[in-house]
């Protein structure tokens, strides 16, 4: 063997290594989406999880990245959250720049709207943190949108609300395309991870040829208003959706709207995936039009709800309601509410009920009806109680609630996403 052919031998070797480097750092990097993919099992134990995490701990360093904190893989818990809502609370939680390169080497895709809500926190760190939250907990970039509708029809009232909101510098827009004011019902959830999901809208209260010309077409709605959301066959209206991190509440009426689903389980675990949610189920009320969620609770914050005054309730409705929360470790605050209201040619009014009321960031607009004593003052001095840190506007929507709805029913609130 001459020397010329143990030198070129060398330097071929040479020459191999850094193909072989960049090789390996492939396929390091291709490993960490099918990590990803097991970590978002939610068949596998907490453990499990926490092992998946070291791993991928060691696929980034090795890639050259840095690494998750040991206090975030021993506190992960999985929850509903599906691979996008992981990520981001991975990266704004771990301070890693969710670059193009790093969002396909997790999500095969990258995701823009992602890296956004990481820039906004890095750019203004002592905002709350863009994490796993639902669209009400964040007050970064939320507009509020409402029917072209309601300014035609309640110009009056819709420039009162929209006068609030530009007094606190809250954005709003109003929609094209809408048949009725009552936009929340048939607009998209946004989840967590900033994805929007169309369910159907056809309500067992509007079926019959008197509602057909009034009820509003999602899809018609989303193209005419730019939005691109994951449309879903199960019928439910966004008013009996009550999103707050990675919980959502929905009221029973749910499974007689879905008759097709015999098995209630599978109904709530596919709306369950599509909210990246634990979904919980309250009773509705006997009698209610609608049996929305929104006309009875709300989230004060991912372990608390606020909702009608239970002992002014009904029976069945409070022991229906008490079994839930403690079967989710809920706790309840209780908000006055009347029904003694009288309006023969609007039976189905929501005079009374100030749990349906617009959140917005750091703002909560409240309806208040000035027909009742002193249930205004009480229910607006229990709301400064429950929200202390809140900014706390009033405004009479009763020409809109007598009509069925208030404020959470006919606005859509949205974080921006880029």
């Amino acid at each position: 063997m001459n020397i010329e052919f143990v030198i070129g031998t060398v330097l071929g070797a040479i020459g191999i290594i850094p193909i072989l480097i960049s090789v390996v750092r492939w396929m390091r990097k291709s490993d960490l989406s099918r990590l990803m993919e097991k970590l978002v099992d939610k068949e596998i134990s907490r453990k499990e999880h926490q092992k998946i995490l070291r791993v991928m701990n060691k696929r980034l360093l090795l890639s050259g990245y840095k690494k998750l904190g040991d206090e975030y893989i021993n506190q992960f818990t999985l929850g509903k959250r599906g691979k996008e809502a992981v990520f981001e609370e991975m990266c704004l939680q771990n301070r890693i720049e969710p670059t193009p390169e790093l969002c396909r080497m997790f999500l095969k895709a990258d995701a823009p709207s992602i890296r956004e809500r990481y820039y906004r926190q890095v750019d203004s760190p002592s905002a709350t943190p863009v994490t796993s939250r639902g669209a009400e907990s964040t007050n970064c970039h939320q507009v509020v949108y409402m029917s072209e509708l309601l300014l035609e029809k309640y110009p009056t009232t819709c420039r009162q609300l929209t006068g609030i909101l530009e007094k606190h510098g809250i954005p709003f827009r109003f929609l094209k395309g809408t048949k009725d004011i009552w936009c929340r019902d048939y607009m998209p959830i946004q989840t967590a991870s900033g994805k929007l999901v169309q369910f159907h809208y056809e309500p067992s209260y509007l079926k019959g040829e008197e509602w057909e010309s009034s009820r509003s077409d999602v899809k018609e709605v989303c193209r005419s208003n730019g939005f691109h959301p994951i449309f879903s066959s199960i019928n439910l209206d966004g008013g009996n959706v009550l999103l707050f991190e990675d919980r959502a509440i929905i009221s029973d009426r749910v499974f007689t709207e879905n008759p097709g689903y015999p098995d209630k389980q599978q109904l709530i675990a596919e709306i369950g995936e599509l909210l990246e949610a634990e979904v919980i189920v309250i009773p509705a009320q006997k009698g209610d039009m609608t049996g929305h969620a929104d006309g009875m609770v709300r989230f004060v914050n991912r372990d608390t709800l606020l909702g009608n005054n239970r002992l002014d309730d009904y029976k069945y409705w409070r022991d229906g309601i008490d079994k839930v929360l403690k079967q989710y470790h809920l706790e309840y605050e209780d908000v006055p509410f009347f029904w003694d209201y009288k309006s023969p040619a609007h039976p189905h009014h929501a005079i009374g009920i100030y749990v349906n009321y617009l959140e917005v960031g750091n703002l909560i607009v409240l309806p208040v009806f000035e027909v009742s004593g002193n249930k205004d003052a009480e229910a607006v001095e229990r709301f400064r109680q429950i929200f202390p840190d809140r900014v706390i506007e009033t405004i009479n929507y009763n020409e809109i609630g007598l009509e069925g709805g208030l404020l959470n029913c006919t606005t859509w609130v949205m974080r921006e996403v880029v």
